[in-house]
């Protein structure tokens, strides 16, 4: 008896000092990583103009532009902030219409500094996709701008329209032009009127248009240029008596077939026909003087 005690007793003692052992051979395997859970990170970019031939967005706060529908981004060397300086209120989720231009050949936007800090304003644009950039001074002190729209006729014309220093239904309209491709501007005479723009562009190197008067307009107010922008003169539209305010803003005029043509539309508050439908004159004589020739439906 006394020597199965003892052999147990040896037992147990054998038995503990295995189980010592293996308890920290086992304590030394590593335990499986708690999974991590990965950060998705921003949502894809989306094209604000997702049908056009290249698109823009302005996501996480930076502008960026896609020339192959949103397989690769390039992002534009602006402060998105600059894109809308002045006396804009409305969304910044989209860019101003007209303030920019987007082409296969020619990326363009105006752009404003800190007013605070910085009166000029600028144009930055490629040419060559985003490969490169150049920043070109428009004016070099400018009030808060309100209107703003930059367009090219060709690779070495083209013009920025800018109206500031807005004091309730008056404002200063300055059109400057471009001969070398953006990369001087020259500023013109400004038309004899300070009433509130409404659109304004040219047809060709010489002929220009601004178009004014939004707030309560009783008649087309157009004014034309013949001399590239060095005088401006009021162009006379002959309207019908039956349209007598209601076709009151004019748009911007083109060019048709030989002659100019211009839609004027009936403004805010129009409401013949359901407020939409527009008259179409005629220049023979590049737009000093505009004859009615019809009603045009919005389809058309």
């Amino acid at each position: 008896m006394k020597y199965i005690m003892i052999g147990t007793a040896c037992l147990m003692v054998i038995g503990i000092i295995a189980g010592t052992y293996f308890f920290e051979k086992e304590s030394n395997i590593s335990q499986p990583a708690t999974p991590e859970i990965s950060d998705p990170g921003p949502p894809p970019l989306q094209a604000v103009n997702e049908a056009d031939p290249v698109g823009y967005s302005l996501q996480q706060d930076q502008l960026q532009i896609t020339y192959n529908h949103g397989e690769k981004w390039i992002q534009v060397p602006v402060e998105k902030e600059n894109l809308f300086q002045g006396e804009y209120s409305g969304s910044e989720d989209e860019l101003i219409e007209g303030s920019y231009i987007l082409t296969e050949d020619l990326a363009a936007f105006i752009n404003a500094r800190d007013y605070s800090v910085d009166k000029s304003v600028r144009l930055l644009f490629s040419k060559d996709r985003g490969e490169t950039w150049e920043d070109a001074q428009v004016t070099a002190s400018s009030p808060p701008i309100r209107f703003r729209k930059v367009d090219f006729l060709n690779e070495s014309f083209g013009y920025v329209i800018l109206s500031a220093d807005r004091t309730m239904s008056q404002e200063l309209t300055t059109v400057y032009l471009t001969k070398d491709g953006g990369e001087s501007w020259k500023e013109t005479p400004r038309p004899d009127t300070t009433r509130l723009i409404y659109d304004g562009g040219f047809v060709d190197e010489d002929t220009g248009f601004l178009s004014f008067g939004i707030l309560n307009p009783e008649e087309p107010d157009l004014h034309v240029t013949q001399d590239g922008g060095k005088s401006w003169s009021t162009a006379s539209m002959e309207i019908p008596d039956q349209y007598k305010r209601i076709f009151v803003i004019a748009e911007v005029p083109f060019k048709e077939e030989n002659h100019l043509a211009v839609y004027v539309n009936q403004g805010p508050n129009g409401d013949y026909e359901g407020g939409k439908v527009k008259g179409k004159f005629i220049s023979e004589d590049q737009g000093r003087t505009w004859s009615f020739q019809e009603e045009v439906q919005p389809d058309e």
